[in-house]
């Protein structure tokens, strides 16, 4: 029987979310959506500052399911210029962390994205805007629609 004062996690889903799309642009204009805060803020969300860097740190706002609204703090881990990005992605005030990494592959004249956000399941999943299905539908919106609208306008 769990305590329900407990926090439970999303430990019984421990695979990545991981999610593909080809899309019609040049590995470097998508490089540029992905680490130019500037296009970012077409398609992704509104950040103050980010630079593909090593150790960088920014963070954004986000609104969950309810309206509440949940402070990303992000701190970038790896690089490898038009091919690979990956951070660290948490919630200031909530335990746990995970990392969402972006690879890119040329794919002729296109671009394939893969977006892999692993340790979903460290967050706390009594918290209905951490659960899995969120993380889910969210990179599903994000890089179905509207990255890859941004890209092939």
């Amino acid at each position: 029987m769990t305590n329900e004062l407990e926090p439970q996690s999303n430990s019984g889903d421990s695979k990545p979310f991981v999610k593909e799309v080809t899309v019609n642009a040049s590995i470097k204009k998508v490089w540029a959506a992905i680490t130019d805060k500037d296009e970012m803020k077409n398609w992704y969300f509104e950040l103050d500052e980010f630079r593909p860097e090593v150790g960088f740190e920014f963070q954004f706002e986000g609104t969950g399911k309810g309206g509440k609204t949940y402070i990303h703090l992000c701190k970038i881990t790896e690089v490898i210029p038009d091919k690979k990005i990956s951070y660290s992605w948490r919630y200031q005030e909530f335990p746990g962390n995970s990392l969402v990494t972006f690879e890119l592959f040329p794919e002729g004249e296109q671009t394939k994205v893969k977006l892999t956000h692993e340790g979903i399941e460290n967050f706390d999943a009594n918290n209905p805007d951490f659960v899995k299905e969120n993380f889910v539908q969210g990179w599903n919106h994000i890089i179905d629609i509207s990255l890859k609208e941004y890209l092939e306008k």
